[in-house]
């Protein structure tokens, strides 16, 4: 993730146009009106619920975890990981503080081959 991101209305604007969705068709498919999707994608609305939000990283074939980010939120499974090790999640996130993007994918590489060991 970059500092500078483009907002999420814009985000989602232009990736359905870039595959040729037309606004009702995309609205129909996440169950929203035309009239809301349109507000959200010229950020008058905030972005809608997360399962609406999965829907569209599905349909724009958008990574869901980079598009709730843009949209504010953080996956409830991730929540609920969290509350069941607030401490100790607490005190790894703040180990990566200062880390690049890629040093933290490494970590979670590292982490992946540990729980599969």
């Amino acid at each position: 993730m970059t500092g500078a991101r483009e907002k999420f209305g814009a985000f989602i604007r232009r990736e359905r146009e870039g595959k040729e969705i037309g606004l009702r068709e995309m609205a129909k498919m996440i169950g929203v009106s035309p009239t809301y999707l349109s507000k959200v994608e010229r950020d008058e609305f905030p972005p809608p619920a997360e399962d609406k939000v999965r829907a569209i990283a599905g349909i724009i074939g958008c990574d869901t975890d980079d598009l709730l980010a843009r949209a504010g939120r953080v996956s409830t499974d991730i929540t609920d990981i969290i509350k069941r090790h607030p401490v100790e999640l607490a005190a790894l996130l703040r180990t990566t503080k200062g880390l690049t993007a890629d040093d933290i994918a490494r970590l979670a590489r590292q982490a992946q081959k540990a729980k599969d060991d």
